[in-house]
């Protein structure tokens, strides 16, 4: 599988971009999650160099992100930074740029560290080989341009010293006359270049994610992560359960279309009831958003429990003993939820299919919640706020 292709059938996506994305995933939110899984979270800050209008878009939903041009607005030249950006994102994201920046390419890479918070990322893909050095094309570029004498492109140059230097067989990615290759990578020249540019560390993600189609075929041009700082990700158990409420959405809106499908079938045919049809997607409408309303709920109350648990660790670190409380209240807080969970799971299941056993099976489950619901209640009945929280979400499951 080629890093270039654009295999996957449904987004046109290539390797390269699959990779950066789930990259850009495990650094901000702990884990790969798919970019429309991504919580929207405007208070971060991002930028873009010539990204594909289709990913710019889809990032900009989801944070504070501005994708920029070299050659229309908005423009940014990262030899010639606006002072205004400096210390203003907390990633920027840079795929198949550096390689195309006229030397010293050392000079842009100190640029990006600068405009980068004190704990930013910076989000990189370039060709690169493992051995050796960089290759610079045109190490003493200095005032040039491309001409096409009998019509062959060739790039004249003029070097400080006044010499005039004539290039051939230039290479350009993208087609001939697209964008001008100077240089070609090596992995440990981009490892020393980033950190004399000013970044802490440097991560060359090497993980296969097959579930978002990221295997790689080659070990080498993979995408980096260079961190200025100690970026502190986004709570991954936060981020699991968002993505999770969006997966069951999705699921939902895959069932309506699936039952609008059927409803037009069996109205062609005067099989169906309309209003018994209307009546069962209105049903799993409302099933639907009721089960994200409870997702952002216990979301909720879980980003609570966290505080809590935080500010009670930072109080009390040398209390072994308030550490098994919270560990306890944590896991009867997650077998709570998986109740819940299975409990929603068979209503919805008896409501859809009518099957006498879903509603046993029910039956049992909401006694399980019940005994649940009071071994939580006993866990946290030292704390006012979180029984109160207990009743709330109580009222809230026997709507």
């Amino acid at each position: 599988m080629g890093r270039e292709t654009e295999n996957c059938p449904e987004c046109k996506s290539t390797l390269r971009l699959r990779a950066l994305i789930a990259l850009l995933s495990q650094e901000i939110f702990g884990l790969p999650l798919s970019l429309p899984e991504f919580p929207a979270l405007k208070g971060i800050r991002g930028m873009g160099m010539s990204d594909s209008p289709e990913l710019a878009a889809l990032l900009a939903e989801k944070f504070d992100y501005t994708n920029t041009f070299y050659h229309q607005p908005p423009v940014f030249d990262v030899t010639r930074p606006d002072e205004r950006d400096l210390a203003r994102y907390d990633f920027i994201v840079s795929s198949e740029v550096m390689e195309h920046v006229p030397p010293p390419v050392e000079n842009a890479f100190a640029t990006l560290c600068r405009m980068l918070r004190p704990d930013g990322l910076l989000l990189l893909t370039v060709p690169y080989t493992l051995q050796g050095r960089t290759v610079e094309h045109f190490p003493e570029l200095h005032q040039y341009t491309l001409a096409a004498p009998g019509g062959r492109t060739v790039l004249v140059n003029r070097r400080r010293d006044g010499q005039i230097e004539v290039f051939e067989n230039l290479v350009f990615h993208g087609g001939h006359g697209s964008t001008l290759e100077m240089r070609v990578f090596t992995e440990g020249s981009l490892r020393a270049m980033l950190a004399e540019a000013g970044f802490a560390s440097v991560y060359i993600a090497t993980e296969n994610w097959p579930d978002f189609g990221v295997e790689h075929t080659e070990t080498w041009s993979l995408p980096l992560a260079a961190r200025k700082g100690n970026f502190r990700p986004f709570s991954a158990e936060l981020a699991r359960a968002y993505r999770d409420a969006c997966r069951r959405a999705m699921n939902a809106e895959r069932s309506l279309v699936a039952l609008r499908a059927d409803y037009e079938r069996h109205v062609a045919h005067h099989n169906f009831s309309h209003q018994e049809l209307t009546q069962r997607v209105q049903d799993l409408d409302r099933e639907r958003k009721r089960a994200l309303a409870d997702v952002e709920e216990q979301t909720k109350w879980a980003l609570d429990l966290d505080r809590e648990r935080n500010r009670a660790i930072a109080e009390f670190a040398d209390s072994s003993q308030l550490v098994i409380h919270t560990q306890q209240v944590r896991a009867a807080l997650r077998r709570f939820q998986a109740t819940i969970s299975d409990t929603e799971s068979e209503q919805r299941e008896y409501l859809i299919t009518g099957i006498p056993q879903q509603l046993d099976s029910y039956a049992a489950l909401t006694v399980k919640v019940k005994a649940q619901e009071e071994e939580l209640a006993r866990l946290v009945a030292d704390n006012p706020g979180q029984l109160e929280n207990l009743k709330q979400f109580r009222r809230l499951i026997d709507q």
